[in-house]
């Protein structure tokens, strides 16, 4: 379709996926750094991008900006909403390109959730806000992938799966770098491994392992 509006054929109450959210904070952060949205107005629609529940919803919070309609374009028709398989292990790795390359929060939140794809970097930035990754389903350009932190007076959550390898390298000053629930002592060869690097200045980054949310409902172990 070339131009997404509200009730455009009834497109706008279907219900937005994670690449539909990315694309629209992708123009918005586009945006902050044009100067065209002050740090409040950028956090107001970026927590409302999240809170999108469908694509009418997304629709106007980029109708005044540059762009709008490249964005609306990326928007998918109903065939293309399908639910992902679960993948584990090497199978996250693959050719397709990355969804998103960045999470900041100035004064608010960011988050990057469900079947979203991370390049070879990723940068968080939280202040005095916060920025939560969660990587269950997630999948990645490359083996391996180094994600940057910068966090000062924030808070950065990243959950992870089971399947894969997380290595923090993280400088704490006045602040900190922790890992939570059980970390896997055998990883499939091939497994993605997450590079955590960065500084955290008061302020802190707390990775966590967690079930799946298919997991979850089986009874499955995190």
């Amino acid at each position: 379709m070339s131009q997404l509006t509200p009730h455009d054929d009834g497109n706008g109450r279907m219900r937005a996926s994670d690449a539909d959210r990315d694309a629209v904070a992708h123009l918005l952060r586009e945006a902050l750094a044009e100067g065209r949205l002050d740090p409040d107005e950028h956090s107001d629609r970026l927590d409302a991008v999240y809170r999108a529940k469908t694509v009418g919803e997304l629709v106007p919070l980029t109708e005044d900006l540059p762009g709008s309609g490249a964005a609306a374009a990326r928007l998918p028709a109903p065939a293309d909403f399908r639910s992902p398989r679960p993948v584990y292990g090497a199978s996250r790795i693959g050719d397709q390109p990355a969804t998103s390359h960045a999470a900041i929060a100035l004064l608010g939140g960011a988050d990057r959730s469900g079947n979203w794809v991370l390049p070879r970097r990723f940068f968080a930035v939280a202040t005095m806000g916060g920025v939560e990754l969660d990587l269950r389903e997630a999948r990645f350009t490359e083996r391996e992938t180094t994600v940057w932190i910068g966090a000062v007076m924030g808070g950065i959550g990243i959950i992870v799966p089971d399947d894969i390898q997380v290595r923090v390298h993280g400088l704490p000053i006045m602040g900190g770098f922790g890992i939570e629930g059980d970390t896997p002592s055998v990883v499939e060869p091939g497994a993605p491994i997450v590079h955590i690097r960065g500084v955290a200045l008061m302020g802190g980054v707390g990775v966590s392992y967690r079930a799946r949310k298919h997991q979850e409902g089986e009874g499955g172990e995190g």
